[in-house]
């Protein structure tokens, strides 16, 4: 059974630093493409980071470019996000998914019948 578990999500303060981990079961990470996404009430779901299968593309969205590292450890299978110098803009529950690899190269957070989806964590970014 395909599952995907978040954690690391928190209270951090303008500036700060979090390490999201994602805790893959059910299949290999690196044999598909999977990545970060987040939603706000109220705004659509946007596309954070992915990495594509094969080997192993990584992307990310503009807003978040020099600040956040999307990685995974094929050992324990687990995708991280480290995410630093956060802003009150990045608060947002965070998913990870697997998805197919054309909306992970071009960052589309639409979902699709095959994809697979997290519960979320959530970030929350204020002084």
């Amino acid at each position: 059974q395909v599952q995907l578990m978040e954690s690391g999500g928190g209270l951090v303060q303008p500036g700060g630093s979090l390490r999201l981990s994602c805790t893959a079961s059910g299949f290999t990470l690196d044999d598909y493409a999977v990545g970060w996404f987040r939603q706000v009430p109220g705004k659509q779901r946007e596309a954070v980071s992915c990495i594509s299968s094969g080997d192993g593309s990584k992307n990310y969205a503009d807003s978040v470019k020099g600040r956040f590292a999307i990685s995974r450890d094929s050992a324990t299978n687990t995708l991280f996000l480290q995410m630093n110098s956060l802003k009150p803009e990045d608060t947002a529950v965070y998913l990870c998914a697997r998805i197919d690899d054309h909306r992970c190269l071009a960052l589309i957070a639409s979902m699709a019948p095959n994809d697979y989806w997290g519960l979320g964590t959530q970030v929350t970014v204020s002084s």
